[in-house]
């Protein structure tokens, strides 16, 4: 089944996806991804019946609570490292599926338009696989994480690769780098319905992104290259806390999903960075394609530096 979130008629409704055609729902979105039986929730709940999917405007599938970015692919990793003058992923890396969390209030949907961010001048986009939280749970194994996971989708975690470096040596993460716009869409396909696309542990989807309709050149990556199934970084997210209906769970980039990667391996600039009128489209097997145009931005507001100097308390230690 294919979970979409629609604005149709001014109103924001759930519908499922068939083929061109859409059923808009009564229920709500929470009430979808948990329901035990989602076939007959939508014989009960459809509105009329099925609409064309160009009477509809697509919206992101799910405004989640939480939205944790992992960077599971090793290539993109040690692409990201060479670009920092390091060859290979730290020692760190291979023992736990590390992640951050991203702004939930930038989710966009389908063609939404993607302002450049201020002071940006190398937008960059990354290419991943989400998963969708469908039932409630916390301190989770691998084994059963699987039975809280509702679905799938694709997630665009667009970067401005030029506003990170200066704040990384903090050790507080990306920051406005990727603060300004995350693209879900452009449904959510539920779990079973990818059952055929699994390989042992992992989900084998054929991933790519293209550039204003040109496929970006060494064909991709699969999510089989992932270093921990979704399972495992489901499980990890739930250590001590609860994980609830609509969070989402991403990949991060996969091998060749990102300019980055071009510019760490081949130096020459080339693929340029996004600009004003450059269309994205990612592309995964078994979902669909979501795709968003990249337009101008304002320039930032500017700040004083840190005030310094000023008189200080006491301490024992000084």
């Amino acid at each position: 089944m294919k979970i979409a979130r629609i604005e149709i008629d001014g109103e924001t409704r759930v519908g499922v996806v068939e083929g061109d055609a859409v059923q808009p729902l009564t229920a709500g979105i929470d009430e979808v991804l948990t329901s035990a039986d989602r076939t007959d929730l939508v014989a009960r709940t459809a509105i009329g019946g099925p609409v064309p999917l160009s009477a509809v405007r697509l919206l992101a599938p799910v405004q989640p609570g939480t939205l944790r970015d992992y960077i599971t692919f090793s290539e993109h990793l040690e692409g990201s490292l060479k670009l920092l003058g390091r060859e290979a992923p730290p020692p760190e890396w291979y023992e736990q599926p590390v992640f951050y969390f991203s702004n939930t209030n930038a989710v966009i949907g389908p063609d939404a338009p993607v302002a450049v961010p201020p002071g940006c001048r190398m937008l960059d986009f990354e290419l991943e696989l989400a998963a969708v939280i469908g039932r409630p749970g916390k301190d989770l194994t691998p084994e059963r994480a699987g039975e809280h996971i509702a679905g799938y989708t694709l997630f665009n975690d667009w970067s401005a690769r030029d506003l990170m470096p200066p704040v990384i040596p903090v050790g507080l993460g990306p920051v406005k780098g990727k603060d300004f716009a995350n693209t879900l869409g452009p449904w959510i396909v539920t779990a079973d319905e990818l059952a055929p696309f699994r390989r042992g542990d992992r989900l084998a989807l054929e991933m790519h992104a293209e550039v204003n309709g040109v496929p970006l050149p060494g064909g991709g990556d699969t999510s089989a290259s992932m270093g921990w199934s979704f399972e495992e970084i489901v499980a990890y997210a739930s250590r001590g806390t609860e994980l609830r209906p609509g969070d989402v769970l991403a990949s991060g980039t996969c091998g060749a999903g990102c300019l980055l990667e071009y510019w760490a391996h081949l130096g020459d600039g080339a693929p340029p960075p996004l600009a004003p009128g450059d269309v994205v489209t990612l592309v995964v097997e078994g979902i669909g394609s979501v795709s968003n145009r990249v337009v101008a931005g304002v320039e930032p507001v500017p700040l004083p530096k840190a005030r310094v100097g000023l008189p200080r308390r006491a301490r024992p230690w000084a």
